[in-house]
């Protein structure tokens, strides 16, 4: 069961790519993309493999964190229902079946093109910045919620009161049990990294909304919808969700500061980062700018 749900889950999320990069992308950028390509990898590799090293630290520190987490004892599960109430209890009271599918959907599928997409998105631009930006955000995201998650103890709402919140999530599509087990633990909701990186992702379309306008439309309302649906399906409190905001805006401003005044590529190069990539918020969007305004005069001498 769980390679037929992987197995329809990477052909569902490779359909929304193929459309989207066709939709934002562009066909000028993918041609120059597929000329420069090799010079994009050398400067995201470095990243991208503390990325890789992070995530495969994660996958092992699952099985560990919840002894840790006993250790210290800091279970904040009543004092966050006691800030919040009953919020999550009326936000169910509103469900449809309408509502369940789409929610659902954007829970499994739309969280994790949301985070494919960007990726692809920005290799395809010639300024590699936005692209070592967003795969430093990740990395400190999945970094500061293993340490969070280690720390605080906190049940979500369809564990604290599974007489009251619905699991709408697996009472409507049992199957996708099969998936989400391999990565939650019941202990781990403070805070949502569902909403941590979605918001991330929106934060960063954002920023280069000059480059991807469409794009920016896009990865807010589905960041949106998951923050969303973690409190509609019964799997986050609110609070989790406020924590994951704030942990996305600090890991995109820590890694706004990282990019432009840390570059591995760079030092492992022996160069130091030119005065255009310093850690300016407005650099992105400038250099994508004028990558954008190059490849449309290309195109138009096609």
């Amino acid at each position: 069961m769980l390679m037929r749900v992987l197995t329809q889950l990477v052909a569902v999320v490779a359909l929304l790519t193929l459309v989207s990069l066709a939709a934002f992308v562009g066909r000028y950028r993918l041609r120059d993309t597929r000329t420069e390509w090799r010079s994009r990898v050398r400067a995201a590799a470095p990243i991208a493999v503390v990325l890789a090293v992070v995530l495969l630290g994660n996958s092992v520190a699952r099985h560990l964190v919840p002894e840790l987490s006993w250790m210290i004892g800091w279970n904040l599960t009543w004092p966050i229902y006691d800030l919040e109430g009953q919020f999550i209890i009326w936000l169910q009271s509103q469900a449809t079946p309408t509502l369940t599918a789409y929610f659902s959907f954007v829970y499994i599928y739309g969280y994790v093109f949301l985070l494919v997409f960007p990726v692809l998105a920005y290799f395809a631009l010639s300024n590699t910045r936005p692209l070592r930006e967003l795969l430093t955000a990740y990395t400190l995201n999945y970094t500061l919620g293993l340490v969070l998650y280690v720390f605080v103890i906190a049940y979500g709402p369809r564990n604290l009161m599974p007489e009251l919140v619905d699991a709408l999530l697996y009472d409507t599509y049992p199957q996708y049990q099969h998936l989400t087990r391999q990565v939650n633990r019941n202990t781990n909701v403070f805070p949502s990294l569902h909403t941590s990186l979605a918001a991330t992702v929106a934060f960063l379309a954002y920023r280069t909304r000059t480059v991807y306008p469409k794009w920016f439309v896009v990865a807010t309302v589905l960041a949106v919808s998951v923050a969303v649906s973690t409190m509609y399906l019964g799997i986050h409190w609110l609070i989790d969700v406020l924590a994951g905001i704030a942990l996305a805006h600090a890991s995109v401003a820590l890694a706004g500061q990282f990019v432009g005044r840390w570059s591995l590529s760079e030092r492992l190069n022996g160069r130091v980062p030119a005065v255009s990539d310093t850690g300016d918020d407005n650099a992105p969007q400038e250099a994508h700018s004028s990558d954008r305004s190059g490849s449309h005069s290309a195109h138009n001498r096609e």
